[in-house]
């Protein structure tokens, strides 16, 4: 079964106030839950890390080091 790029999950290159495509699709997964973003409301990221987070909080937490579940 042939799959569009709108079921993939994209590849990207996160730079520190955007990002590029490298491999189309239409979400990225959260570094730390795993939960799809899509490319539309993907908000947070760490350059640094190249990683994307869900939430404003989980990218807070994440960056300082904190249990992302607030454990």
């Amino acid at each position: 079964m042939l799959m569009s790029s709108a079921d993939k999950t994209a590849k990207l290159y996160y730079g520190p106030s955007s990002f590029r495509v490298l491999r189309p699709g239409n979400h990225v997964l959260c570094a730390v839950t795993g939960v799809p973003i899509p490319l539309a409301e993907l908000r947070y990221w760490s350059a640094e890390r190249q990683e994307a987070y869900a939430s404003c909080e989980i990218a807070t937490r994440r960056l300082l080091g904190l249990d992302p579940a607030g454990q």
